[in-house]
């Protein structure tokens, strides 16, 4: 049976993320907000978390995980980040984006995309999340929550929690989200591009295909 935290969206009670962290490190899977939508998410040394996130989503087990990161220091430590990307990464973090880029060696291999050694990074801005990652000194490895069968991710914890308290070890009930996916861009040919249009400002990114 899952537990069930309430955390204030704003003024998140500290002993609540202290034990939401203290689920995360002992093995947990959870469901936590997002300034996109709802994800689930475990510790990045967690591949038996990782196999139960892709059981309940019905996930290929090499679909690409995102890691959730507090600051840009952080980010780095997990993708390679030059000058040019740091600025572009400066003007949009935190926020609704997902950036994929070359993986340094702190990111475990079954993470990796096999021909591309990329890796999938964000920083949202949601102060919840940003508690979390605070206390937890990681990064969360995490996924959008779009169950099977379901066309958009869930956004009501109520409804979640309904959903999912024998599948997830926490439900963590930071308020509404926005409902959407982030905007993902890829880093090629020395540029982003846009390979997924969610939230968030795209305009000023080129499209994947050149068009």
């Amino acid at each position: 049976m899952a537990q069930y935290f309430v955390i204030h969206p704003h003024n998140p009670q500290a002993r609540l993320v202290r034990a939401a962290v203290d689920i995360v490190t002992k093995g947990g899977v959870i469901v936590y907000p997002t300034d996109s939508c709802y994800a689930l998410g475990c510790a990045l040394e967690n591949k038996a978390g990782r196999d139960r996130i892709c059981r309940l989503r019905e996930l290929d087990p090499k679909h690409p995980f995102t890691l959730v990161c507090r600051d840009l220091s952080d980010l780095a430590t997990y993708a390679h980040v030059d000058n040019s990307v740091y600025r572009i990464l400066r003007a949009h973090t935190p926020g609704p984006y997902t950036f994929v880029l070359p993986a340094t060696g702190e990111v475990p291999r079954r993470l990796l995309d096999p021909k591309r050694r990329t890796i999938g990074v964000r920083i949202p801005d949601h102060i919840v999340t940003q508690a979390l990652l605070a206390q937890l000194k990681a990064p969360l490895m995490s996924v959008s929550l779009i169950l099977p069968g379901d066309d958009a991710p869930l956004n009501d914890p109520v409804e979640i929690r309904a959903r999912l308290e024998h599948a997830v070890d926490l439900v963590i009930d930071g308020g509404p989200s926005p409902g959407d996916l982030t905007s993902v861009l890829v880093w090629e040919d020395r540029e982003f591009r846009v390979h997924r249009a969610g939230m968030g400002d795209t305009s000023m990114f080129a499209p994947r295909d050149g068009g």
